[in-house]
């Protein structure tokens, strides 16, 4: 890692949600938000695919939820990555990483090579 940190000049440095003010909220007060709508104080339904996007958000990112060790053949580095959520509704990382990716696709796949409108 410091080698390559040398020649590229960045350094990979672990996310961590558990410290975001959103994941905090979130943690916090789900269960709250579900005890409330089960008992009726709140007259909404939150759809199964929602309640599954909140409860991977809280997963995500995380290491105590799962991870791969990867090994950089060269120098012998290894380091944790924590799995992600892939989430398409919540999470801002994986949206992030989704948004980027789309845009990458239609700039190098789909949109032809010519003037576009600014």
């Amino acid at each position: 890692m410091a080698s390559a940190a040398r020649t590229t000049g960045v350094v990979y440095e672990r996310r961590r949600p558990e410290k975001t003010t959103l994941y905090e909220i979130v943690r916090d007060n789900v269960e709250t938000l579900y005890g409330a709508i089960d008992d009726g104080a709140i007259a909404v339904r939150i759809p199964k695919h929602a309640k599954k996007e909140l409860e991977a958000y809280l997963d995500c990112g995380l290491l105590c939820r799962g991870f791969a060790r990867l090994r950089c053949e060269r120098c012998e580095e290894s380091r944790l990555v924590a799995f992600s959520c892939k989430g398409r509704g919540f999470c801002p990382s994986c949206l992030g990483r989704r948004m980027c990716s789309t845009a990458a696709n239609l700039i190098e796949d789909v949109l032809p090579e010519v003037a576009h409108r600014p």
